[in-house]
């Protein structure tokens, strides 16, 4: 890769259909780009990324990226919430035509589902009270108590660092492991940074990260498998987002202040659409 300004571009960024194997037939109902109206899946639980008020309205970084998806495609879009369980079967099932709600690209479901982008890169890192002023890195937590949030898997990769212990406390969801938080009865809480930067920016004071990059997480675009076609258009689009400053600015307006590098925003390397 090369960097341009303040970005890292992929030395490739998109691959065409011609120079791929196994390029699908597309999905039964026609390709995304077939559609006038875009029903998109997003979180209605992420305070940052997709958050929906008590109006029906949503707001956050993904519900952005989504209309601006929409208006590059020449789309109207309309949101439906998923949360984390949700996410592939909306799409499987023909309930919705993408999935932007924090949708990481695995192995697992790429035998499932489709990804263009992705979209954009994290880390897994820790979130602590302010107050946590002997906690410099992460293994200053070891053997300290976790919040782990029922179904998801960071605090798998956190027990999997050399030397790093922890006592988990199961939660339903990232709400409540901010009440246990508060409270005390945990002392952190871990998964990637952009959920945590939204948690902090709700806040507004008493908490912060810890910048343990863990691991890296890349989150895509889900859609249904076989619409190479749709897939290249979105990867368009989203390599465009970067190059007209778009990416910076819907991070900064987001998680802008909340302890988040945003020094270096990278283009993720491209999954190709296969």
């Amino acid at each position: 890769m090369r960097r341009v300004g303040a970005f890292v571009l992929p030395s490739v960024l998109l691959a065409g259909c011609g120079l791929l194997a196994g390029c699908g037939q597309g999905p039964a109902d026609g390709s995304l780009l077939d559609k006038s109206t875009l029903v998109v899946g997003v979180r209605p639980d992420l305070p940052g990324l997709g958050l929906r008020h008590s109006d029906g309205r949503f707001e956050g970084f993904d519900i952005d990226v989504a209309r601006y998806v929409g208006g590059k495609l020449g789309k109207k879009v309309r949101f439906v919430q998923v949360l984390a369980s949700e996410r592939i079967p909306v799409l499987t099932s023909g309930r919705a035509d993408l999935v932007l709600a924090t949708l990481s690209v695995t192995p697992e479901r790429k035998t499932r589902i489709a990804f263009a982008g992705p979209y954009y890169m994290s880390h897994q890192d820790v979130l602590v009270r302010s107050d946590e002023r002997g906690v410099k890195g992460i293994r200053d937590l070891s053997g300290r108590r976790f919040c782990a949030v029922e179904g998801a898997d960071p605090i798998q990769r956190l027990l999997a660092l050399s030397g790093m212990t922890a006592r988990t406390v199961p939660a339903r969801s990232y709400d409540e492991c901010m009440d246990m938080i508060k409270a005390r009865s945990v002392d952190a809480i871990t998964t990637n940074d952009v959920i945590l930067a939204g948690l902090i920016r709700r806040e507004g004071r008493g908490f912060r990260l810890v910048n343990a990059r863990i691991s890296e997480q890349n989150t895509g675009i889900g859609l249904r498998q076989g619409d190479t076609e749709g897939c290249e258009a979105l990867n368009r689009v989203i390599t465009g987002m970067y190059q007209d400053g778009t990416a910076v600015k819907l991070m900064n307006k987001w998680f802008g202040g909340t302890g988040l590098d945003l020094s270096i925003i990278e283009v993720p390397q491209f999954e190709g659409c296969v």
